[in-house]
């Protein structure tokens, strides 16, 4: 993110624009358009500093749908692209917006590079475990045993983390969302847009067509309270309808552990987004017995990578010529 001063407020219909929207009714991608264009007023964003950024997918029709500059580029290769824009420019704020198959398949090496060198720039990936532009076919983070028109008989592919892989790459801001708990993304969005480096953010995406209620289990709003913990930075890790239970140390497996907190005696975490051994721990902690961590996992800035090459780059032809090391090939005399 880079810091705007906007002297006329906008509102989300300014960042609204005359194309149609070609999603699916009741796709979760509606939601998500509707919170960025809050996010985007809320923050005083400027259009025409602001580019949006996708390769190709259900989710990246969304330059179409926002009234900034942007690019719908090809497969994969979005982060690519930004980084050439954050280079030659460094004060743009720049939107990726990707997908579970577009980010972590064709397009897994560029999301890693962009998350390892730490351009300044958001990076919301829509995880619906499925290529839904393509018509279902499983992707990186379906699960086992998945049925697809790729998979008739069940992928045997172990899923990708998405969560999990950005923090492994060195991102120094992660954090998960879910398309219908609004509230809770547009706070995650906007500490995405204030966070300086590359921020990652993982949207669980609800494909009514080709993958219909695949998060339902921690979505579900008679679920959301049991199996989701809802992480707010110094706050207690409990979940539960009454907060009855709670995430501690586990001696044994160096991890995680649910416990009972209800008679005060357990050792409850509190949440730290910059210790990055529990934002890891919580990333890759959901299964059938433990919540899905969503909010903010990880939130720990470093330097940015545009800065050194910009300064190193403002030098003639000729001292890059002349300067460093230098030799001669030839006989010697």
């Amino acid at each position: 993110m880079n810091e705007q001063v906007n002297t006329a407020q906008l509102t989300p219909a300014d960042f609204t624009t005359d194309q149609e929207v070609r999603w699916c009714p009741g796709c979760g991608d509606y939601a998500i358009l509707k919170a960025v264009r809050t996010v985007l007023a809320e923050v005083g964003a400027r259009r025409e500093n602001t580019v949006f950024v996708s390769g190709i997918g259900c989710s990246s029709r969304f330059p179409y749908y926002i009234d900034t500059y942007g690019f719908h580029t090809i497969h994969g290769r979005a982060p690519a692209v930004a980084t050439g824009m954050l280079l030659a420019n460094p004060d743009l704020d720049v939107w990726i917006i990707t997908g579970d198959g577009d980010g972590l398949s064709i397009g897994g090496n560029h999301l890693l590079h962009i998350l390892r060198r730490n351009l300044n720039c958001q990076i919301l990936l829509f995880n619906n475990e499925t290529y839904g532009l393509t018509k279902g076919q499983y992707s990186p983070t379906s699960h086992q045993a998945t049925r697809s028109p790729s998979s008739p008989g069940g992928s045997v592919d172990s899923p990708v983390d998405p969560a999990g892989f950005a923090l492994g790459c060195g991102a120094r801001f992660v954090a998960r969302g879910v398309d219908t708990q609004i509230k809770q993304l547009t706070e995650v969005l906007k500490a995405a847009y204030h966070h300086k480096g590359a921020s990652f953010v993982e949207i669980y995406q609800n494909c009514i067509v080709f993958n219909e209620d695949v998060f339902e289990d921690f979505t579900a709003k008679s679920n959301i309270a049991d199996h989701q913990i809802q992480l707010e930075s110094g706050a207690p890790l409990l979940f539960g309808k009454d907060k009855s239970r709670g995430i501690a140390f586990d001696p044994s497996s160096l991890g995680l552990k649910t416990v009972d907190a209800s008679s005060g005696e357990a050792d409850i975490l509190m949440h730290d987004p910059a210790n990055y051994n529990l934002a890891s721990a919580l990333a890759r902690f959901a299964n059938p017995d433990n919540p899905v961590a969503t909010g903010v996992l990880y939130d720990n800035p470093a330097p940015v990578y545009t800065g050194h090459p910009v300064s190193t780059g403002k030098r003639s032809l000729e001292d890059v010529l002349r300067g460093g090391f230098s030799w001669q090939v030839g006989k010697n005399e």
